[in-house]
């Protein structure tokens, strides 16, 4: 999980939204949405494109960050996907905002999408010198 924090910061490269586009793929949307109760970052990030005028993620993840020893940590807690009508997310919170549960499965789920994805945005140039990067309003 520390290799998706450093990765999350090379794209967001010191800025609060960045939007990363490469030819023949969906824009990527990086952005800082956020703290959690505990005072966390909050990262999302999304591929997105437009459906009958609306804005669709295909998908988004939220990613908390934390400070760890060896670096910042980036664990994955929410996936959403428009086009499946799909939202998940790893803990349960009860009405003050409180961590109930937790759906274990599903951490270890997005933990593996996630280093898929970033790999998939590696090998389609995301990361490359050729990504056009806009930073946007935040």
């Amino acid at each position: 999980m520390v290799q998706l924090g450093r990765d999350l910061r090379i794209l967001l490269d010191g800025k609060h939204a960045v939007r990363i586009s490469v030819g023949g793929y969906m824009p990527l949307n990086i952005e800082q949405i956020g703290h959690d109760r505990d005072g966390h970052a909050l990262i999302a990030m999304s591929h997105t494109s437009i459906q009958n005028g609306d804005l669709m993620r295909d998908p988004e993840m939220v990613f908390v960050l934390h400070q760890q020893a060896e670096g910042v940590m980036a664990e994955p807690i929410e996936f959403r996907n428009d086009y499946m009508g799909v939202r998940q997310e790893v803990y349960e919170y009860d009405t003050n905002g409180h961590r109930t549960h937790i759906r274990p499965r599903l951490k270890k789920e997005l933990l593996a999408f996630s280093r898929t994805w970033f790999t998939n945005l590696r090998d389609q140039g995301f990361f490359g010198p050729h990504a056009k990067r806009e930073a946007l309003k935040g």
